[in-house]
C-alpha cells in the first residue's frame, strides 16, 4: 500500500523515497511545477499545460511488428468507470497482462482548503464533497470524529444514537448505489435493477432529506453533536423511517432474485476479480472490498466510537475473494444497517424530553495545542475513512490528511484484472465501488 501513498506525499509535498520502484506523481500532471503542499510552493509559478491540439492529428497509430500485445484506453470518459478514471490497459490477445489507474482529473486540494478553514465552522462543510454520492454523514464523522478527539469534546449521548442512526441511513443509500451501477456494469440492465435499487436509494434519501434538511451535502454534523433535532412530529419520522424498514426485507429479496441468482450476473461474477485476503491486507483495502475476501476487520466493532458498542448487529464476511462476494457482502450490510437503525428508532422514541441533548458545549473557537496530532479514522461505506490532522496552535490545522478508502481500494485492481479479460475488469472496477471524488480528493 505504499507505493501510491509514497507517490502522492511525493506529489503533493515533495517527499522523495529512496527506494521507492516507480517515484513519479499520482494525482497531478507530470509537468507540474513544484509541489503545491509544500512549505516553500510558489503559488504565482506558471504552469505547462499539455494541450492535444498540438498533436499530429494524421500520425499513425504506432505499431511493433515484433509485440504481440495492444495498448488500449479505458476511460476517462466512459460510464463502466464510475467518474474521470483513465485505466492504462495492455493485452496480449484478449487477457490484460496489466492495467495501470490513471488517477488525479478530480484532484481539487480538498486537503489544502480544509487548511485554510477554522476546526470549528469552517472544515464540517467539505466532507460531504468527498464521497460525494453516498456518503455525506459517514465523512463528516470522520473529521467530526478526529477534532472532537483533539479538543476533548464529549458528545452527548443522545446526538451519538441520531448520528448512528443516520449513518446507517447513508450506508444503505451508498450500497443501493453500488449494487445499482455494478448490475448495470455488468448485465447492461437499466430497467429493473438499476431503478429499482435506485427507488429504494430514494427512500432512504428521503428520511435523510427530513432529518438533516439537504438530500446530498447534508452538513448536519457539528463538533459535540448534531445542528438541530430530529424533524416535527417526531412520531411522523419514526413511522416513515419504519415503513422503510418493514419493505426493506422484500426489497432485497428481490434484488437476490434479479441479480444473485441471474445466471449470466454469476458467470461474470463467481470467480472472477479473485483477491486473496493476504494481499487485500498488503494493499491496505478494507470496507467490502476486504470483507469479501474474508478479512474480518470493521471498524464500528475494532474501534468502537457513536452507539455501535451498545447494539446488537454483526460484521458481514464472505470468503468467496471475487466479484461476486463483493457484493452479496454490500446486500448483506443493508439488512445489518436496518437492524441498527430500528434499534435507534427504538431508543430514540423512549429517551426523556428533557434528556435531550443534541450537542455539547463546545467553545466558539477551537486552538490545539501546538505540535498536537491525532489520526482516528470511521467505517464508511467504501471502507476506512481516516483523518490525520497537526494542530499549531491556531484555529486552523497544519496539517490535513485524508486517508480514503476508495484510493486504496483502487490500488487492488492490477490484482485482480491482471490475467483476466476486458469485460472481467470492467467488473472487478465495479465490484470496488469506487467515487473518484474521494480517490483524488
Amino acid at each position: 500500500t505504499a507505493d501510491w501513498h509514497e507517490r502522492e506525499a511525493y506529489d503533493l509535498i515533495g517527499i522523495e523515497y529512496d527506494d521507492h520502484p516507480d517515484l513519479r506523481r499520482i494525482l497531478l500532471p507530470e509537468t507540474w511545477q513544484g509541489h503545491p503542499l509544500s512549505m516553500d510552493y510558489d503559488k504565482d509559478r506558471p504552469q505547462i499545460a499539455t494541450l492535444p491540439e498540438h498533436a499530429n492529428p494524421l500520425e499513425d497509430h504506432h505499431h511493433d511488428s515484433e509485440s504481440d500485445t495492444m495498448f488500449l484506453n479505458i476511460g476517462p470518459h466512459h460510464p463502466a468507470t464510475h467518474g474521470v478514471l483513465h485505466l492504462k490497459t495492455i493485452l496480449d490477445g484478449e487477457q490484460v497482462i496489466d492495467v495501470e489507474p490513471d488517477i488525479g482529473y478530480l484532484h481539487r486540494c480538498e486537503e489544502q482548503m480544509a487548511q485554510s478553514g477554522t476546526y470549528r465552522h469552517q472544515i464540517m462543510p467539505y466532507p460531504d464533497r468527498w464521497d460525494y454520492i453516498s456518503a455525506g454523514l459517514l465523512n463528516e464523522w470522520a473529521y467530526a470524529r478526529a477534532a472532537e478527539d483533539l479538543a476533548d469534546i464529549e458528545v452527548p449521548e443522545y446526538a451519538q444514537v441520531i448520528r448512528t442512526m443516520g449513518a446507517e441511513m447513508c450506508r444503505i443509500a451508498a450500497h443501493m448505489l453500488a449494487l445499482a451501477t455494478f448490475a448495470l456494469d455488468v448485465n447492461g440492465d437499466f430497467t429493473a435493477t438499476f431503478m429499482y435499487a435506485i427507488n429504494d436509494r430514494e427512500r432512504v434519501q428521503d428520511l435523510l432529506e427530513d432529518l438533516t434538511g439537504q438530500r446530498l451535502m447534508f452538513n448536519y454534523f457539528r463538533l459535540g453533536g448534531v445542528v438541530w433535532d430530529l424533524p416535527e412530529p417526531r412520531g411522523e419520522f419514526f413511522s416513515k423511517t419504519r415503513d422503510f424498514l418493514d419493505q426493506l426485507p422484500g426489497s432485497v429479496e428481490e434484488y437476490h432474485d434479479l441479480v444473485t441468482a441471474n445466471e449470466i450476473f454469476q458467470m461474470r461474477t463467481i470467480d472472477t476479480g479473485i483477491l486473496p485476503p493476504e494481499v487485500a491486507k498488503n494493499y491496505g483495502a478494507t470496507g467490502p472490498v476486504a470483507r469479501g475476501s474474508g478479512v474480518d476487520y470493521d471498524l464500528r466493532r475494532d474501534d468502537p466510537y457513536g452507539y455501535y458498542d451498545e447494539l446488537d448487529w454483526d460484521v458481514v464476511t464472505e470468503d468467496g475473494c471475487d466479484n461476486y462476494s463483493r457484493l452479496l457482502v454490500r446486500m448483506r450490510e443493508v439488512e445489518e444497517s436496518a437492524k441498527i437503525i430500528e434499534q435507534c428508532v427504538d431508543l430514540l422514541e423512549d429517551w426523556p424530553e428533557d434528556e435531550r441533548n443534541i450537542q455539547a458545549n463546545v467553545p466558539r473557537t477551537l486552538r490545539p495545542d501546538d505540535d498536537t496530532e491525532i489520526y482516528r479514522a470511521v467505517e464508511a461505506a467504501k471502507g476506512e475513512l481516516g483523518i490525520y490532522m497537526r494542530a499549531d496552535g491556531t484555529d486552523k490545522p497544519a496539517r490535513f490528511k485524508i486517508r480514503s478508502p476508495c484510493f486504496s481500494n483502487l490500488q487492488t485492481l492490477p490484482e485482480m484484472a491482471n490475467g483476466e479479460y476486458i469485460p472481467d475488469v470492467i467488473a472487478a472496477l465495479g465490484s470496488l465501488d469506487i467515487v473518484l471524488g474521494e480517490v483524488d480528493r
